[in-house]
């Protein structure tokens, strides 16, 4: 991903007189006051040339030097846990005068040093630099912040320059080598499991020129007076729901701003994509907390711990029915919960519930047909994941 920032500064965003300056203006003041007050030419000549170093500083920290900045990040979208590198170039634009600035990059929580010193014009420098890929998240990087500052130290002034990107640091992906075959109720009354699923009629709609003429409902277009072309579906093939509980409550060990099990959900839900993605599975993704536009794996990165109507969002999967096996992925404070996910048996002929990070509590023991998986993390998740005989 590149990254162009114009020639100028997008904006200030500090200014100020360091303590020196204080201090100089100050004298400058007291000097003048008591030259003129009093009639002392020399303290006069000592306040107006204290002034005078003071005015300087400020047209010399105002001066704004152009500079290019373009950034490029490699790749932009990585796993958790695999290297990104930025790379940020530098160019001194200006026509007239070398730059001899003190720069940094911010990169997430960190800032960068970026060496700007006798920066000459049309020349560029540049830096690379490693971007933090530990944890799971979106890693804004830039504005480049630049100081400047007078050679006597009396003032300072920082500008930000060119725009700000983002890394996307993605969970990890397990490789998960069983997927559900498909179950599903037909329209027609009957279940299937079938990998490659049936076609059943599911809804009438008019003509339009290139229909195939086996497909036009003659019964129905002479009643209606209109051609009229049957509308197939095919209801037996596998789709994958993913419900990934992201309330703060079901996941309460949070340190350092992560709560572990959290982690491990997240890893197994871009797990089970992945593997729906590879063999061709309609899959969609859920969050208990709302809705999840976006691709899979960005949300996936996105997500976060917030607050959610679990209930609710059971009651809308039930009544919805938006595929055939469902799964639940959750923490130690929605074990109480997975009794009311059995209760999706009836709408979902294949449930599965993923429990994660409370290795030191009972098995769950749970009826109707609930499937659990047990993890501690996401690689344990996917081994367990592939020796479920249930579905």
């Amino acid at each position: 991903m590149r990254r162009f920032g114009g020639i100028s500064a997008r904006g200030i965003s500090a200014r100020g007189v360091t303590g020196r300056g204080v201090g100089v203006i100050g004298a400058a003041v007291v000097l003048l006051f008591i030259g003129f007050r009093f009639g002392y030419p020399d303290l006069a000549l000592l306040g107006t040339a204290a002034a005078v170093a003071v005015a300087s500083g400020v047209v010399f920290a105002v001066w704004r030097p152009g500079l290019g900045v373009e950034r490029v990040a490699e790749p932009d979208r990585v796993a958790r846990g695999e290297p990104a590198n930025m790379t940020l170039t530098v160019r001194n634009t200006s026509r007239l005068r070398a730059a001899n600035l003190v720069a940094v990059d911010r990169c997430g929580a960190a800032s960068v040093p970026v060496p700007l010193l006798r920066l000459r014009p049309g020349r560029d420098t540049t830096v690379v630099y490693p971007v933090p890929t530990r944890r799971r998240g979106v890693v804004p990087v830039g504005p480049l912040r630049v100081t400047r500052g007078d050679p006597l130290g009396l003032m300072t002034l920082s500008r930000t320059y060119g725009d700000a990107t983002t890394v996307w640091v993605h969970p990890r992906i397990h490789l998960l080598r069983a997927v559900p075959a498909g179950m599903a109720r037909s329209l027609d009354g009957r279940i299937d499991k079938v990998p490659q699923g049936t076609i059943t009629f599911d809804s009438l709609r008019e003509y339009v020129y290139g229909d195939e003429l086996r497909r036009v409902h003659w019964r129905s277009s002479a009643k209606v007076g209109e051609l009229m072309v049957r509308e197939q579906l095919d209801t037996s093939e596998p789709t994958i729901i993913v419900l990934l509980d992201d309330r703060a409550a079901a996941h309460p060990h949070v340190k350092d701003g992560t709560a572990d099990s959290f982690e491990a959900a997240c890893e197994a839900a871009a797990s089970i994509v992945a593997a729906a993605a590879r063999e061709d599975l309609p899959v969609a993704l859920h969050l208990v907390s709302g809705p999840a536009p976006g691709t899979f794996l960005d949300v996936l990165t996105e997500a976060g711990l917030r607050g959610g109507d679990l209930t609710q969002t059971l009651r809308s999967l039930r009544q919805n029915r938006l595929g055939d096996t469902l799964v639940y992925l959750t923490g130690p404070g929605g074990r109480a919960d997975l009794g009311a996910v059995t209760g999706l048996r009836g709408a979902y002929p294949v449930v599965i519930a993923g429990l994660f990070g409370d290795p030191d509590a009972a098995p769950v023991t749970t009826g109707g047909g609930l499937i659990v998986i047990e993890a501690e993390d996401g690689a344990q998740f996917a081994g367990a994941w592939d020796g479920v005989r249930g579905w």
